[in-house]
């Protein structure tokens, strides 16, 4: 059985949780309403396959449905899926669908809709590659029954289909999964809970959403993004408040319900407010990415990519972005420290800061003084914290950096630019994962080496990387996957696909209204109830 990285619990972090699950016997529950959130981010890229961006992922849990979805154990459990069976020899897999399954339309979902989803998945997803390269066919035996066929065995089919985080294999019409998987869809079609109002939807404003009254849930309890998406209020609304004193006003006053993502500096003055929560939802915390663009120089070369680890001091970013101790750790690992593969193997360069080697780096890999562009989304604070910070580092060890601010959406349609960085590519951006994003090789899509092709954004290329993803993937006990996980660890300190710049757990605030929240490393807005106050 294949090992699976548990979440990371401490005792502060179990108080945090254990009030989110019960309702407050002082309410009264009110089904109807709207839910109004505060976004981390504003909504431009509506696919969630042509993008990893989890502004992008939480919309893509609002409308489309998944075949398995895993709960708080990181285990995978069916969800559009009612039955399934495995051959002896572990080479076929028969799903068969839940009957009643339609998408927001009104057509009936079928097998031809799924086979053609997970294939455009895969070409996009680090998981999804890897599960089609395992993949001899997959074929459809009538609309409610499809088959995937293996050219060996593979442990890792059911958590693939269930894959928690970016990208998730959502499921699609046939006629939008056949869309090219590197071309966005244009018109949001699920099966989901919710349904998308196009029409309503203002970019930098607001997103709407309203019950999905077809959608049939589970009837299993929900668990992480497993279990009935059992819906309680008629309308949900994404506002976008980019000024965060502006935002924390917002739901002070009562005018908004959920703030997603608030600033460290202002969560004392949201624990001193009697309506609100303050609490941690995501037991698996999350990683700091500043990732390089492999295919333009200087960071086409190892020697600058290798500068940037040695030029990257965690306790500096974490002070800066987070500031409070009790939410950050710093951390070596590429898989998540508390987990079941957290290695220090070596992480030297992240624990003894060297400017001048990191300098001596640069110089090795040809620099000589050309900008690098940086690119700056300004509209999340963690993000552009980390930003300003990495831009005064890289002047330190003499690096002509220019800073270009722009808005995180427009970062996520600029960072697919392969072009060079001065005919409008980039260098650099800083970005975050989840934990359940990077907890194993074959989840973390920034450790891919699978060149232009496969690769995520940044297009490292290297053959150990994969090769070292695809012996994981195989492997069939928990201390041969810990041992190959510390192999691809070294590799990838070699080759710097990326620079871990911390780990931290950072809270949501939401109003004491709200009783459902489900814990979990993606926000989820099934399963709340706005309760009314006595």
């Amino acid at each position: 059985m294949t090992a699976v990285a548990q979440p990371q619990r401490t005792g502060w972090k179990s108080l945090l949780l254990a009030g989110l699950l019960l309702a407050c016997c002082n309410a009264v529950m009110a089904a109807g309403g709207t839910l109004k959130i505060i976004p981390h981010a504003d909504l431009k890229n509506t696919d969630p396959i042509w993008t990893t961006a989890y502004i992008t992922r939480n919309h893509g849990y609002m409308i489309y449905d998944t075949l398995f979805s895993l709960d708080a154990n990181l285990q995978p459990q069916p969800q559009m899926v009612d039955t399934w069976t495995v051959s002896d020899d572990g080479l076929i897999y028969t799903f068969i669908l839940r009957d009643g399954l339609q998408w927001h339309d009104g057509a009936p979902v079928r097998a031809a809709d799924c086979v053609a989803s997970v294939q455009r998945w895969g070409k996009r997803d680090g998981m999804g590659q890897k599960l089609l390269e395992f993949t001899q066919s997959l074929t459809i035996a009538d609309d409610r029954t499809f088959t995937l066929t293996l050219t060996e065995p593979y442990g890792l089919v059911l958590e693939s289909l269930g894959k928690l985080s970016s990208n998730v294999p959502f499921m699609m019409p046939e006629r939008l999964a056949k869309t090219d998987a590197f071309t966005q869809i244009t018109e949001p079609i699920g099966s989901g809970p919710f349904v998308f109002l196009k029409d309503e939807w203002i970019p930098g404003s607001k997103v709407i959403y309203v019950r999905n009254p077809d959608y049939v849930p589970r009837p299993e309890p929900p668990s992480f993004a497993a279990g009935g998406k059992r819906v309680h209020i008629e309308r949900v609304e994404w506002l976008y408040i980019p000024d965060p004193a502006t935002a924390q006003a917002a739901l002070v006053a009562g005018e908004v319900d959920y703030y997603e993502r608030p600033p460290v500096d202002l969560l004392p003055l949201m624990e001193r407010e009697p309506g609100l929560t303050v609490a941690v939802i995501d037991p698996l915390g999350t990683q700091g990415w500043l990732r390089p663009n492999h295919l333009h120089p200087p960071f086409n070369r190892k020697e600058a990519r290798q500068a940037l680890l040695w030029m990257v001091n965690q306790e500096d970013y974490l002070r800066v972005i987070v500031g409070d101790p009790q939410f950050w750790r710093t951390c070596g690992s590429y898989f998540m420290c508390g987990t079941s593969l957290e290695t220090d193997a070596a992480s030297e360069a992240l624990v003894q800061q060297d400017l001048d080697k990191a300098r001596q780096l640069m110089q090795d890999a040809g620099y000589a003084g050309e900008t690098i562009v940086l690119m700056d989304p300004t509209d999340i604070p963690l993000l552009h914290g980390a930003s300003l910070v990495t831009a005064q580092m890289l002047k330190k060890i003499g690096v002509n950096v220019q800073v270009q601010a722009m808005d995180w959406s427009t970062l996520t349609s600029r960072r697919v630019e392969k072009k060079a960085p001065s005919e409008g590519g980039w260098h650099l951006f800083h970005t975050w994962a989840t934990g359940a994003d990077v907890a194993s090789p074959v989840n973390n899509i920034g450790l891919s080496g699978g060149c232009e092709e496969k690769a995520w954004f940044g297009w490292p290329c290297d053959e150990r990387l994969e090769k070292l993803r695809d012996d994981w993937a195989r492997a069939n006990d928990a201390e041969q996957q810990k041992s190959i996980a510390e192999a691809l660890q070294r590799a990838a300190y070699d080759n710097v696909p990326y620079v871990n710049y911390g780990q931290w757990f950072l809270p949501t605030v939401y109003r004491k209204s709200l009783q459902g929240v489900i814990v979990s490393p993606v926000p989820f807005f099934w399963n709340i109830v706005i309760a009314e106050q006595r």
